[in-house]
């Protein structure tokens, strides 16, 4: 799948089977009834087959749903081992590219936190 995943939308995936029969309604409605979400909210809604050999992501933009969907010939998809529901955009393509996400190891980084530069009454400058 030769999909970019932006980080601006959230992912949520369903960690059940789902039955890949269903398509726009069914799926909106697992997502309405089993995770409570708003399926035009514009996040990524992720779904596994019971075999996890299937896969699709449904998508609200602006004016309408859009299903992307996968079948593998051989192997399946990984879940990530975390019981959580929501993942990254990097997790959904290491998903899809067949990369076993235990053997990712991200590098320490580093991250910029805003400060703000204000100058209080005494003159002296909150950053440092």
């Amino acid at each position: 799948m030769n999909i970019l995943f932006s980080d601006r939308y959230r992912y949520f995936i369903y960690r059940s089977g789902c039955d890949m029969r269903k398509g726009y309604d069914g799926l909106s409605g697992l997502v309405r009834n089993e995770w409570k979400k708003d399926p035009l909210s514009g996040d990524v809604f992720i779904f596994l087959s019971k075999q996890r050999n299937k896969i699709k992501l449904l998508h609200w933009q602006n004016d309408g749903f859009v299903i992307y969907s996968k079948r593998l010939e051989k192997g399946t998809f990984e879940l990530p081992k975390d019981n959580s529901i929501e993942i990254t955009a990097h997790q959904l393509q290491f998903i899809l590219d067949g990369i076993s996400l235990s053997s990712i190891k991200k590098r320490i980084r580093y991250e910029h936190t805003n400060v703000s530069n204000f100058i209080g009454e005494s003159g002296v400058s909150a950053m440092r």
